[in-house]
């Protein structure tokens, strides 16, 4: 097989001071034409750096400090810009994790493709326009006229990666690298996404570097996969061969960390008090402006479940099916249009904010983005004292629970001083459910909390809240939409679509005998359905 991407010995140093002299130490690895290759490990592993790199891209305080990249023989670390600008999008291209910010705002979706093709080509107008508008076709979006006028934030989060997508590849480069371009979207797009991914390659020949820190994603679209290690390259081999045999401690752990599909048992206490219930919960957005009339968006429509003390129950769905409409609904973040929602015995969702504060308390939340969800000017001890206080506990006793919370969420209490860019991901996530628990609430929201976490990370981060819920008999109400995480999580589950609850019940039942066409698309779209990683990969 012809190597259209070969990284031969690429060594890339950190800057003076780092916890390592390297971000990348003597990696090989290539990829042929037609072939997709899987670069897989944590966050500060370095797989971005070498995508980064190929295209030119690196941050500055980087330097590649030996090795060479060669594309289609050409050694792109001895170009200088101008050739690089001239093998982007024509040679190689690249596809971003998030497309919000890889596309320009104030730009229509048409504009930023044809920008393509007039910096690289001498094509007309017209030519142009056709040609954009048959790789919008190509690229499987509706109404492609239509598209080629919206601008990215009129689109969705599956329809602009599509248009990056498109982007990319309008001048059928030899080389596709695709920087996490699914972790951000739901399960059914995201298959959507890597079936085309793979028809293209496939069609075209096509070498694609995939990175990825889902081993479902690797299991449905690699030919081969690279494990990465804080810069080290510890595996590669044959997709088959890695998920199944892997042969480093570092590659089971990773493997065996991936949840599984098959529900985990849980004994449901029925006897349980009833912590959380909501009676015809709706939320309608939307009604006459100034400027126009818009028509009504229910985005949760008749929604009624409850929580018991001490379990868990999931909402799944898909972007825009109401999820965290209806935790912002319960957790009064927002106001509900009609429907009731009883916490114990209280009716909290038409209380007046005045009367509401005393119940605040009562429900905390954890977000999806730790990094944004704590005040970076902060010592993490601020943040969580911070509620307790406001509801009159003394700064001593307040930081005396922030003390023994930190051990609760396996965190050192002598960091408390410390700010948050000085912890990991993971390390914020755990901040962020301590500051829940200063609360000491009886229903704890956790929306999308683990989604952005490495495997690993979010392996230990689901232990945690287990072991928490658990202790604290917590009832939990899981955003998520990963099926997996789901599975190991949760007792029971509502499945939603387009607002309504379509389905619920224990997750065992929904999960082996889903009785609505929507539930049984969501789990055929799960990537890796078929994979059970942790019998592969004993740790």
């Amino acid at each position: 097989m012809k190597s259209v991407l070969d990284i031969r010995n690429l060594t890339i140093a950190l800057p003076k001071g780092s916890d390592r002299p390297h971000a990348v130490e003597n990696v090989s690895l290539s990829v042929g034409a037609g072939e997709i290759v899987c670069l897989v490990g944590e966050s500060g592993s370095g797989k971005s750096v070498i995508a980064h790199t190929v295209m030119g891209l690196l941050a500055g305080a980087l330097k590649p400090v030996g090795g060479e990249i060669l594309l289609e023989g050409e050694d792109v670390l001895k170009v200088d810009e101008a050739r690089l600008r001239e093998l982007r999008c024509t040679r190689m291209s690249m596809i971003f994790q998030e497309p919000m910010t890889a596309l320009n705002p104030v730009m229509t979706c048409g504009d930023q493709i044809d920008e393509v093709l007039r910096t690289h080509t001498s094509i007309d107008a017209p030519t142009r326009k056709k040609k954009i508008i048959a790789i919008l076709e190509r690229v499987h979006m509706p109404d492609p006229e239509r598209l080629y006028a919206s601008y990215p934030h009129q689109l969705s989060g599956g329809q602009r990666q599509r248009i990056m997508i498109a982007m990319a590849l309008i001048l059928e480069p030899v080389l596709l690298i695709a920087d996490e371009p699914t972790t951000a979207l739901d399960v059914t797009t995201q298959a959507q996404i890597l079936e085309l991914i793979r028809d293209i390659q496939r069609e075209r020949g096509t070498g694609v570097l995939f990175i990825t820190h889902d081993f479902g994603v690797v299991s449905e679209i690699a030919d081969r996969v690279a494990v990465l290690r804080l810069g080290n390259l510890v595996e590669l081999g044959p997709t088959e061969e890695v998920l199944r045999r892997p042969q480093h401690a570092y590659s089971r752990m990773l493997i065996s960390s991936v949840p599984s599909m098959t529900p985990k048992h849980r004994d449901r206490d029925t006897a349980a008090i009833v912590v959380l219930r909501t009676d015809g919960l709706g939320k309608t957005y939307g009604g006459s402006s100034f400027f126009q009339k818009s028509r009504p968006v229910r985005a949760a429509d008749d929604v009624s479940i409850e929580v018991r003390r001490g379990e868990a129950l999931g909402i799944v769905g898909e972007s825009g099916s109401g999820k965290s409409t209806v935790a912002r609904c319960i957790a009064r973040l927002i106001d509900p249009t009609e429907g009731r929602i009883y916490l114990g015995g209280d009716e909290v969702g038409w209380l007046s904010s005045r009367v509401l504060r005393k119940h605040r308390r009562r429900i905390q939340i954890v977000f999806q983005d730790p990094y944004r969800s704590l005040n970076p000017r902060r010592t993490v001890v601020e943040s969580v004292i911070e509620g307790p206080m406001n509801y009159g506990v003394s700064r001593k006793e307040a930081t005396e629970r922030a003390k023994s919370l930190f051990e609760i969420v396996r965190l050192d209490p002598r960091a408390l001083d410390r700010y948050p860019h000085q912890f990991s991901g993971g390390q914020r996530q755990r901040i962020c459910i301590a500051r829940a628990l200063a609360m000491e609430p009886e229903l704890l929201i956790a929306d999308e909390a683990v989604s952005a976490l490495d495997v690993s990370v979010q392996a230990q981060v689901l232990q945690l809240l287990d072991d928490i819920r658990d202790k604290l008999k917590l009832a939990m109400l899981f955003i998520t939409h990963d099926l997996r995480v789901a599975a190991q999580v949760c007792e029971t589950i509502a499945v939603m679509q387009k607002g309504k609850v379509v389905e619920y019940g224990l997750v065992a039942d929904v999960f082996n005998t889903p009785k609505h066409v929507y539930t049984q698309e969501l789990l055929k779209a799960a990537p890796g359905k078929g994979w059970d990683f942790a019998a592969f990969a004993p740790a």
